[in-house]
């Protein structure tokens, strides 16, 4: 992958290092490893960060590096590929499959099918996991397929700019049907896994509207605002209706086999074209037999 600004008149860019930095917002790394590497170019020759610009410049820089990802072992996993560029690749991720390899979880997590699916297609990049979701929530995934892609997405993340919106079923019919939930995260007091709700705890909010009521259970759409872990679990706990299947923070259901959330929609700036982009993908099984 090649990037490439053309300096326009009304630009005020001074030398190649700013372009990179203020146009391309890489990090310092990655401009490090590319100036290493040669790989920073101004009308197509290689250039010191230094050199000054001027208008019709054209400056550019190449991802087309080899990295180890040896760190990763390759498992033939089933992936289910919802879209795919030369930027990144989001996986639609089934309930029970953790994202990113553990102790526990060393060779069969998400990120192991990556590598497989990497090696197969001949790409020599470390797996980069942009957006993680729990093990017992299913949907979209995102992974980059280089530094500069995953740098510019977390960004997003980091600003509120990543939209992020889940599908859950709930215990019970709430009493307000729509509205904001504005309370601090923390983890639970001994426990290494578990979070709660706590006023010194870290801000969450979270913004829920309820689709559908039936059977006493409630069918609500999420959109978070910060991305807390279990953050949609906890606040839905914390109103009293916890997610259906949801063992740790509610209980277990003779209606759903799975924890019943889902990531099915996610909308961000391309990193590529610089265009708003969405995608989205329907509810796993289990969640539309409940309905």
């Amino acid at each position: 992958m090649i990037l490439s600004y053309c300096i326009k008149e009304t630009d005020t860019f001074y030398n190649v290092r700013d372009v990179l930095k203020n146009y391309f917002y890489i990090s310092s790394r990655l401009m490090l490893t590319l100036k290493k590497n040669n790989l920073i170019f101004l009308n197509s020759k290689t250039v010191y960060l230094d050199m000054k610009v001027k208008t019709n410049d054209i400056i550019s820089f190449s991802l087309d590096f080899k990295e180890d990802n040896s760190n990763i072992v390759p498992n033939n996993i089933k992936l289910d590929i919802i879209y795919e560029d030369e930027a990144f690749l989001i996986i639609n991720k089934p309930s029970g499959i953790s994202v990113h390899p553990s102790m526990s979880h060393f060779d069969n997590s998400l990120s192991n099918g990556v590598k497989f699916y990497f090696d197969k297609i001949g790409l020599k990049k470390k797996i980069r996991i942009v957006n993680r979701l729990d093990k017992d929530t299913s949907g979209l995934v995102i992974f980059a397929k280089n530094e500069y892609v995953q740098e510019f997405l977390v960004r997003q993340m980091k600003n509120n700019s990543f939209n992020k919106y889940y599908l859950g079923i709930l215990e019970g019919s709430l009493d307000k049907k729509n509205g904001i939930i504005d309370a601090p995260i923390s983890r639970k007091e001994n426990s290494i896994i578990e979070r709660c709700v706590n006023l010194n705890g870290a801000k969450a909010i979270t913004y829920y509207n309820v689709l559908k009521e039936f059977n006493n259970m409630s069918l609500v759409e999420f959109k978070l605002e910060t991305g807390r872990t279990h953050q949609i679990r906890v606040h839905s706990s914390f109103l009293g209706h916890p997610i259906v299947g949801d063992t740790l923070y509610g209980n277990k259901s003779k209606y759903i086999n799975i924890q019943a959330l889902h990531s099915y929609k996610i909308g961000f700036v391309h990193p590529i074209s610089r265009k708003y982009v969405e995608f989205c993908n329907n509810l796993p099984e289990d969640m539309k037999k409940a309905l």
